[in-house]
């Protein structure tokens, strides 16, 4: 987190002064690094030569040819193999390139545009989406008799893959191709550039570039589209298309297949779209950089948008699954940033699964193929494309068999059947049966071959054909009600108990006594084994257990003895046979699959830390999902700052900045020195637990967001507590680790404080205590801000430096957050801090009167 740290530096020696960084003086800040780390006596991060061919390397990958031959395409100047055009300050090239980083057996080629002056290839328009040539040696882009620009395969009898196809009424020597430093190729007047004839702006792909107008002619009725890839590497037009609501509104539109809208954005406010609150957000976002303007003209309608600083990079793209995404360019990081995406829930998206695809929110991958199916082309499924979703991997009976189960007689072996998925979004388009039961309804189904599924809740709903939009509703963020729906299924797909039935039936006859003798046995036999199992499962090292129900059972006397309990679950005391103490916690409202949740758990489980709780083991049987832990014999943080009665003495000053530090020496490890990065999402005092020398150990990671280590953000659905939500959270933008330093800062001003941050004078008014704590820190009198019951017993210079490290986490602006490595470096007293700007939101919330209404107004609480 360098990038984080020299924002943070930088920020030490600034005044007191309104937040506002737009992402002009964000990348400025995020180039001091270097410099800051040559000072600390780090290795400099200026780039070698070396270096260089390695940021270069990538375009090699993509099958990109380079070779640089002016800005021009013109008459007997075509342009082929691996010529390219490049335009005139250097910032978008043209020429043929294959999609893929690695497959370069790939015979497609396509001509693009891409930027040129970026380390990982970004294409942002392809001419021949469709069409694709086999060899760019024996294919050119040159200006044909007509004057149009046309791109020829001449391995296939100089045949034209691509064309402007505009009518110029001019020779070939009177037009040209232009590539410009906004990304446009135009056909113009090779007289008078300024004359353009076509222009790629009117023909974007799926991706919509500053300066670009995206919208519809009133007189032609032509409307200007972004339509998605079909693939990562394959520029096919797909299904998803945005485009302006084509009845005349100022609203824009996400289309699945031109017949089924998804998302829309509201009407044009005169600042922003309705349903689009982020495009007036303030602080370090890239928004505050451009101009976003809409026209309703007579003759068109458009929306566009222009960069008010030309080195920004950025770009509006409707992504591969069906979203659009607003990314900005971080150069610091090479890499793109997602600021926002439509529809934020990424199941909203209409058939983003394809037919019988199960849609899982927050899931990686997020498309699946339910019990029966498999994925009908692997291949695309691998490159983000799951329309064609998934196939059965056994065909139903034909129609005309299964007769005798249709007509209400005894079911044979072959028949179809069904499979229940509780706890799903129901397809749209199902037909009404009559019918009295679940029974009735099944035979319903039944009865009509061509039936796939059927529901049953009050009343019989049917299916016919594909089921489009499935979706496990119990992932977090899925936004929906969920239902059950059985989906039918051949014979084969289920096992037959027959045998089973026959034993049991053998078993009686056997004799009643015998079946008694043989139970007392066998139960005495499972106890013993059950307690030695639990003991051989104890000595595994370095690996998670996995437990049973029924060992969780014995091992917490049947879930007898309660130790607290949150929004996803109740936590039990238990004692192994080794005697060692342990928290066993019931899941209750995470209903993860199978395959997700243990995912999720090895990933937590390797963490070893003093400052991170230990996961020991897990249960997952059916729909139960357990967590086992080490036991915390002090309890959770917040029973000692709130909670004194239950208490046999108040935290001391130095207990609590020990807790403080060890808190951030944990997230520490959570965001920078983990395999993959981890925001904890939900810091607050009842997350942070105590031993008997009161070592904190953060814990409760059930809303936890993994993020790989070549991502800087990411863009996930509203999750943690009201008080210490990070106002990213609630602009709906993609979060980085400095969600959690907002939330570890709030926490901080309860550590000093004593108390909840929203309190009540006597008066009856709010009273916000970070508000309080910056006002004593500005005015010198810090120690006034500690808890009232330490009598004045603790360390001044300690308490302002918990003071200024908590006003800096929670800054408006997440560049001006510290990362919580640097935190703990300030905290031990290695770095020294200035008073920091003092936060938007912390004047807003001390006034009473704007408290409620701008901050926590329709907040969701976990």
């Amino acid at each position: 987190m360098c990038v984080a740290e020299g924002v943070f530096i930088h920020s030490l020696s600034l005044s007191p002064a309104p937040v506002r960084y737009p992402v002009s003086r964000l990348e400025a800040a995020l180039q001091r690094p270097a410099a800051m780390a040559t000072r600390a006596g780090r290795l400099p991060t200026t780039p070698a030569p070396a270096l260089l061919l390695l940021l270069a390397f990538p375009f090699l990958l993509q099958g990109v040819l380079p070779s640089r031959a002016g800005d021009t395409v013109a008459a007997g100047r075509p342009l082929s193999g691996g010529q390219s055009l490049v335009s005139k300050r250097g910032k978008f090239r043209l020429g043929f390139f294959r999609p893929g980083a690695t497959d370069n057996s790939s015979q497609r080629w396509y001509l693009g545009i891409w930027y040129n002056q970026l380390s990982v290839h970004t294409t942002v328009w392809v001419a021949n989406r469709g069409t694709p040539i086999s060899d760019p040696e024996s294919s050119q882009l040159s200006i044909s008799k007509d004057g149009n620009m046309v791109v020829l395969d001449h391995s296939r009898s100089s045949t034209a893959v691509w064309s402007t196809n505009v009518t110029t009424g001019v020779s070939s020597t009177s037009t040209v191709g232009v590539i410009r430093d906004n990304g446009n190729l135009v056909l113009a007047d090779a007289s008078n550039t300024s004359a353009v004839l076509w222009q790629s702006f009117d023909h974007s792909g799926d991706t919509w570039l500053p300066g670009g107008k995206l919208g519809r002619n009133k007189r032609t009725g032509e409307v200007t589209r972004l339509v998605a890839w079909k693939g990562r590497d394959d520029p096919t037009p797909s299904l998803f298309a945005l485009e302006l609501d084509p009845r005349g509104s100022s609203q824009y539109l996400l289309n699945w297949n031109d017949s089924e809208r998804y998302w829309t954005s509201g009407n044009w406010t005169g600042t922003a779209f309705a349903a689009v609150p982020e495009m007036t957000s303030t602080g370090a976002s890239p928004v505050s950089d451009y101009t976003f303007g809409y026209v309703d003209g007579a003759n068109e309608s458009y929306f566009t948008y222009d960069v008010a600083d030309e080195s920004v990079v950025t770009r509006f793209q409707v992504d591969v699954t069906g979203q659009i995404q607003f990314l900005t360019w971080v150069a610091a990081a090479a890499q793109w940033v997602l600021f926002w995406s439509e529809p934020k829930r990424q199941c909203d998206v209409y058939a983003v699964c394809g037919p019988f695809g199960l849609c899982t929110e927050n899931a990686l991958p997020s498309c699946t193929c339910p019990r029966g199916f498999r994925e009908r082309d692997l291949a695309e499924w691998m490159q983000d494309d799951h329309t064609a979703g998934c196939a059965r991997n056994t065909a139903l009976q034909p129609c005309g068999a299964g007769a005798a189960a249709r007509d209400g007689q005894k079911r044979r072996r072959d028949d179809d059947r069904f499979y229940t998925m509780p706890d799903v979004r129901l397809p749209s388009d199902a037909r009404s049966a009559a019918a009295a039961s679940a029974h009735d309804c099944e035979l319903a189904c039944l009865r009509n071959c061509s039936c796939t599924a059927y529901s049953y809740s009050g009343g019989c709903s049917l299916w016919y054909g594909d089921l489009i939009n499935l979706q496990d509703t119990t992932s977090a963020g899925s936004g929906t009600g969920g239902g059950s729906i059985s989906i039918r299924l051949a014979a084969s797909e289920f096992s037959s108990n027959g045998n089973t039935k026959k034993l049991v039936i053998g078993l009686v006859v056997a004799g009643s006594s015998f079946v008694a003798a043989v139970t007392a046995i066998v139960l005495a036999t499972v106890l013993v084994l059950r307690n030695r199992r639990i003991k051989s499962l104890r000595t595994v090292q370095g690996s998670l257990v996995a437990f049973t129900y029924r060992d969780l059972q014995l091992v917490t006397n049947n879930f007898s003895e309660k130790l607290g309990g949150g929004a996803f679950g109740s936590v039990f005391k238990g004692v192994l046979p080794d005697a060692t103490l342990v928290a066993v916690k019931k899941l209750e409202g995470v209903r993860q699959g199978e395959k997700q949740f243990r995912a999720e758990v090895s990933t937590i489980g390797t963490i070893q830390h003093v400052n991170l709780i230990r996961l020991l083991g897990f249960c997952s049987e059916g729909s139960r999902r357990l967590l086992v832990y080490e036991h915390m014999p002090s309890g959770s943080l917040d029973r000692h700052l709130f909670d004194r009665d239950q208490q046999p003495g108040v935290l001391s000053w130095d207990a609590r900045y020990q807790i403080a530090l060890g808190v951030a020496r944990g997230l520490d490890y959570l965001h920078e020195k983990c395999r993959d990065c981890i925001i904890h999402c939900d810091i607050k005092p009842e997350n942070i637990l105590l031993d008997d020398a009161f070592v904190p150990r953060v814990a409760d990671f059930g809303l936890a967001k993994l993020m790989g280590r070549d991502f800087s953000r990411v863009l996930t659905t509203m999750r943690g507590t009201v008080g210490y939500l990070a106002p990213e959270w609630i602009a709906g933008t993609a979060v980085t680790t400095k969600a959690d330093v907002f939330s570890y800062g709030m926490m901080l001003f309860e550590i000093i404080s004593g108390r909840r941050n929203v309190g009540q004078r006597a008066d009856g008014t709010v009273d916000f205590f970070p508000s309080t704590a910056v006002n004593r820190l500005l005015d010198g009198d810090v120690r006034s801000a500690v808890d009232s019951q330490l009598g004045g017993n603790a360390d001044v210079a300690e308490v302002e430096r918990a003071c200024k490290v908590a006003c800096w986490c929670v800054q408006d602006a997440e560049s001006l957050r510290p990362s919580m490595g640097m935190v703990v470096q300030v905290l031990e007293g290695l770095v020294d801090v200035n008073a920091p700007p003092v936060p938007r939101s912390l004047m807003v919330l001390a006034d009473p009167s704007k408290y409620a209404v701008e901050f926590f107004s329709g907040l969701p609480s976990t």
